[in-house]
């Protein structure tokens, strides 16, 4: 089946998908409050199976950081074909750079990270790669 979406519709989906971001960004509570507990538990059960102590609550954090971003990656990549690597890159990174700014200006029960920010850009990237390597070439 041949991929029919336009640029266009890539940068519609691009705002929706911002805009989930900034929901995500600016909830006023950090949005894994409510599964603290069984986050705590499920690494409790884990380690206590073998798995080393360093995948630990930092480390699904920054993974789910990474995980969130990837999404936009994909579809800044498809949404603006022409542009570099470095340019989504940037992207990411000014996007992430903006959710950090307004949780600190804005919202007392969260705090803006630089490892977030390093996190956040690398799943955007990662994001590039899917879409320059598995979406595109499927879409041809």
């Amino acid at each position: 089946m041949r991929d029919t979406a336009t640029p266009r519709t890539w940068r519609a989906a691009l705002a929706g998908f911002l805009a989930v971001l900034a929901l995500v960004g600016f909830w006023p509570s950090p949005v894994d409050q409510p599964v603290q507990g069984e986050i705590a538990g499920f690494l409790s059960l884990i380690h206590s199976l073998g798995v080393p102590g360093w995948i630990g609550y930092g480390f699904i954090e920054a993974s789910a950081n990474v995980a969130l971003f990837v999404p936009l990656g994909v579809v800044a990549t498809l949404a603006f074909p022409g542009k570099a690597w470095w340019q989504i890159g940037a992207f990411g990174l000014l996007v992430s750079g903006l959710m950090e700014l307004g949780q600190s200006l804005f919202l007392h029960s969260r705090f803006p990270s630089s490892l977030d920010l390093a996190t956040n850009t690398v799943g955007c990237l990662l994001g590039l790669l899917v879409a320059a390597y598995v979406v595109r070439p499927r879409s041809r």
